[in-house]
């Protein structure tokens, strides 16, 4: 799957239909397997359509404030957003500090 994967971000600006035929054989394999879709991969493409989404060229990365940070990735295909939460280190971080102090 790791190899489709690379073969789709590859060809995306040459030729974006073969590389959307890539994301499909890797899904597929997926399914047929069992098998799960890596994490680094899995944010690459679209929850909502199923398409392959590449920053700057058909998807928007933005990183929002409200309530938790976290990242919003927007699909400019269908208009289908992802987050992303943003876990900024340990809660308890600073009482570890001050006990060991």
């Amino acid at each position: 799957m790791t190899i489709l994967f690379d073969l789709a971000i590859r060809s995306l600006s040459e030729n974006p239909q073969r590389a959307q035929h890539y994301v499909m054989l890797a899904r597929k394999l997926g399914m047929r397997y069992k098998a799960r879709i890596p994490g680094q991969f899995r944010q690459v493409i679209c929850r909502h359509c199923k398409q392959l989404i590449v920053p700057g060229v058909n998807a928007r990365v933005r990183i929002s404030q409200w309530r938790e940070p976290h990242i919003v990735i927007s699909c400019m295909l269908c208009k289908g957003y992802n987050r992303i939460p943003l876990r900024i280190g340990d809660e308890n971080a600073h009482e570890k500090d001050a006990t060991e102090a």
